[in-house]
This record gives C-alpha cells, structure tokens and sequence, in this order.
C-alpha cells in the first residue's frame, strides 16, 4: 500500500515555537498581575501536557493555595490563556519564523510527489493559522488539506481525537498515512489513532520518552533522503501488517 499522506504536528515538530508561547505564557502573566514565571525548566516539565489551557490548570493545581483560590485562579484560566494567545500572535507577527531544519525540503518533496498534506496542531485554530501564514506564507494555507486543532476535538494530545478527526477530513484510513510529531503526548496520540510515527524530538522533548515511535530521529535533515526513508519505513510497516 502506496503512502498517500503525511500529517504534522505543528508546534515542536514543524517548528520550534515553544519558547515564543513560554514568552507569552510570561507576558501574559505579568500583564495580569500573576507573580508566577515559567523558566526553560520548568516549561520543559509543562510540556508534558497537552494544551496551553490543560497545561496552565495543571500549574495552578501544583502550586500549594487553598481550594478557595485554587477554584478562583482555574476560574481565570479562560482569560489567561486569551491573553497569552493573542500575545503569542504579535509575537509571530513581529517576525518570521524559519521551519525546523529538513521540513522545507520534505514539504517540497512530498508536494512534488503529490502526497497530501494535514497538521493535528495541540494550538489553537487562530494560532495554528497564524503561524503557517507567518512561516511559510498565505499562499502556502491551501497546500495543507486538513489544519486540525485543539479547540476542534473533545480531548487533547495523548487522546487520537485530534487525528482521528484529520483522518476523517482525508477520507483516508490510517494505514496510508505517516505522522511526524515531537512529544511523548504526541506519539501516543498518533499510535492510539494506529498511525505510523516518525518523532522528531526538540530541545524541550529530547529527554521525553519517544520509544514508542516506529522512528525516532534528531532532525530531518539527519536523514539523506528524507521523504525516500518515510516511505520506505511505510513500505516496512504495511508489510508487516499486512
């Protein structure tokens, strides 16, 4: 079985963005009067859940408050995370941001072979929109037949949800497609959705565990032929399914 579609992720994975929404997170904060700071080490330990919106509830329910103002800060989780995103847009309109090494190459390789192209994004519509328009360009929206985000789906990252629903706006089984994602979150999402998976980790996801990945590389641009090795990895996988 031919492949007929690859699907990314998008934050981590297509590009690097984390430290921009760690940026945001702390913006945000400041702006409403939150004497909370996320550092790289702490953010890489946040990373490990899904969700700007899931991520800051399982902040405030680490930190040692009452129920009272524990309640009252989850109340203001909503408004919080508006606050960041629109932050975390100017902050991408401020500049453009390059793809992570190999996906530029990938991307034109795969459209020269006619595969179809899709994001599962952990972000929000608005961001995930924004920051395709940012790195690639508007003109480049079209070349992605389905840009699933977090807000479309009952549940986040490690759920399938978010594939599940880019699988149905393929029309594809997950037999002919091949993900690439960065996080632990992520590849179980891909592999509950019975996805081939190939991670990519990041700086923020390099210490997580991606074993249960079919692939786990460095980089892209780690591999000679990018889109040749995925499709032989598909090849490999159908077979042994078959």
């Amino acid at each position: 079985m031919a492949l007929q579609a690859l699907i990314f992720d998008m934050d981590g994975t297509l590009i690097d963005t984390e430290e921009l929404h760690r940026q945001a997170f702390n913006a945000a904060f400041i702006e409403l009067g939150l004497f909370w700071d996320w550092g790289p080490h702490l953010y890489a330990e946040l990373l490990k859940v899904s969700g700007g919106v899931e991520r800051l509830r399982h902040y405030i329910e680490s930190l040692p408050l009452d129920a009272s103002a524990r309640a009252q800060l989850i109340g203001q989780v909503p408004a919080i995370h508006r606050t960041k995103t629109g932050i975390y847009r100017d902050l991408i309109a401020a500049g453009r941001l390059p793809l992570r090494p190999g996906m530029v190459q990938l991307i034109g390789e795969a459209r020269a072979a006619s595969l179809r192209l899709a994001i599962a994004a952990t972000s929000s519509s608005e961001n995930a929109t924004a920051l395709l328009s940012a790195t690639l360009g508007t003109v480049a929206l079209p070349w992605f037949e389905a840009i699933v985000s977090a807000d479309m789906v009952p549940q986040p990252k490690p759920a399938p949800d978010l594939y599940q629903r880019v699988l149905g706006a393929l029309h594809l089984p997950p037999a002919d497609c091949v993900v690439l994602e960065d996080s632990a979150n992520g590849v179980r999402a891909a592999k509950a959705a019975d996805l081939v998976t190939i991670a990519v980790p990041s700086r923020w996801t390099v210490e997580q565990d991606l074993s249960a990945a079919d692939l786990v590389v460095p980089a892209l641009d780690a591999l000679a032929a990018p889109l040749a090795e995925i499709q032989s990895l598909h090849r490999r996988r159908s077979l042994k399914s078959a």
